[in-house]
């Protein structure tokens, strides 16, 4: 809403009303209200839930320190939702398409959290809503996503193409935006890598088929990542902290994705319109800090399915829009590695258990930060260890743009 404000400020020349034209400032701005009313609000919301007796439902008692988070307030990524998507609308231009899709993904997951945690709280129903249930709403709103990438003429891009002249390398880029199915490839010189390649067998039929992949990627890598941000949120800090540095770097690509000359430099995809998508993700990461405030350890609320499955969702859909999702298995690699020690679980127990009588584990518990847990390593120790391991990841992340 700023921004048309002080643009009609700005055609009436009014000193200093041109500021709200840059993207910096703009975004520094979603950080810092977003950090604030992350801090302000989230001591009113803690009281409310208190009073409400909105509690965690501890499971496991075996585990250190777990007795002590009985009743800790539940279902706090309210707070992260309302600090995202205040300063958004204030600050960002509401017309930009990846600005429209954020905002439905972060609704469409953080309500679709905050049930599964009502079921929880107040149904007293500790597996809260079925699976079968959750992964409909994760593909559903990955179906969304996908059909307005493939349907939206705003959503395009401009590939990056080398040539030599004189013996120096040229970054160049065509004239006209394209709709394409391109994506960025890890570790590959020419790290374009469009998906309907994959059908070239198919001649005139394969730039469809390639959309068609494009599609069910996309559903996959919403669905995957928010649970992977979903099992990852177990430990105090340790999920927001994670994210928060996700965020960071997912900022850093969208920045320089979203300036022509910046991409040129790095010879990576231009991608027009993005910089909106900047503002979003820094209120998204000034949210996270600000409700770290509140959840580190020892955590005063936990985020909850509310927060936990919105913001996997927000991650993947980020980096679907600036063509990185092939990167969030480096990115996101904490996600995948609990969802992984998950999946190893759960499979060799029932296999173990079909073939000698009784089921076997590989992990002393999952998802993996409990395993540690369970050999004694203090909470506030793990949390930091993971976090430390996500900044590495991150790094190796923007390094893979050079590195081919």
């Amino acid at each position: 809403m700023f921004y048309y404000l002080f643009n009609f400020l700005s055609q009436m020349d009014v000193p200093g009303a041109g500021v709200f034209k840059y993207i910096s400032f703009r975004s520094a701005l979603a950080f810092i209200f977003a950090l604030l009313i992350a801090t302000f609000i989230g001591k009113k919301i803690i009281q409310y839930l208190q009073k409400k007796q909105i509690g965690e439902t501890i499971r496991d008692l075996d585990l250190a320190g777990q007795m002590a988070k009985k009743g800790t307030p539940t279902m706090g990524g309210v707070i992260i939702i309302i600090s995202i998507l205040i300063p958004v609308l204030l600050l960002a231009r509401l017309d930009n398409i990846y600005i429209i899709l954020m905002v439905i993904t972060t609704l469409w997951l953080g309500f679709m959290g905050f049930w599964d945690d009502y079921i929880k709280v107040f149904k007293k129903d500790k597996e809260g809503m079925k699976g079968r249930y959750k992964i409909i709403g994760q593909i559903g709103i990955g179906f969304i996503v996908a059909l307005t990438l493939y349907m939206s003429d705003d959503v395009v891009i401009r590939e990056n193409t080398t040539t030599i002249r004189q013996n120096t390398e040229v970054i160049e880029y065509e004239n006209q935006s394209e709709k394409s199915t391109k994506t960025t490839i890890p570790f590959v010189k020419n790290n374009n890598f469009d998906y309907s390649d994959i059908f070239a067998w198919a001649g005139d039929n394969a730039q469809i088929l390639g959309w068609i992949f494009f599609m069910l990627m996309v559903i996959f890598v919403v669905t995957a990542v928010s649970n992977g941000a979903n099992l990852t949120d177990g430990l105090d800090g340790l999920s927001t902290g994670v994210s928060a540095i996700i965020g960071v770097t997912l900022g850093i690509l969208t920045y320089l994705s979203s300036h022509v000359e910046f991409a040129s430099y790095l010879n990576i995809m231009y991608i027009p319109n993005s910089e909106e998508l900047v503002i979003f993700i820094c209120a998204f990461v000034g949210a996270l800090i600000g409700f770290l405030w509140y959840n580190a350890y020892p955590a005063q609320v936990f985020m909850g399915d509310t927060g936990s499955l919105m913001i996997g969702g927000v991650i993947a859909v980020s980096a679907i829009i600036i063509r990185k999702e092939l990167l969030l298995p480096i990115l996101c690699g904490i996600f995948f590695v609990e969802s992984i020690s998950v999946i190893i679980q759960t499979s060799y127990f029932k296999y173990t258990k079909k073939k000698f009588g009784e089921g076997r584990r590989v992990f002393l518990m999952a998802p993996l930060h409990h395993h540690f847990q369970k050999k004694n390593i203090p909470e506030s120790k793990i949390v930091a260890r993971f976090w430390i391991i996500t900044m590495l990841l991150a790094m190796l992340t923007i390094v893979t743009l050079k590195i081919r």
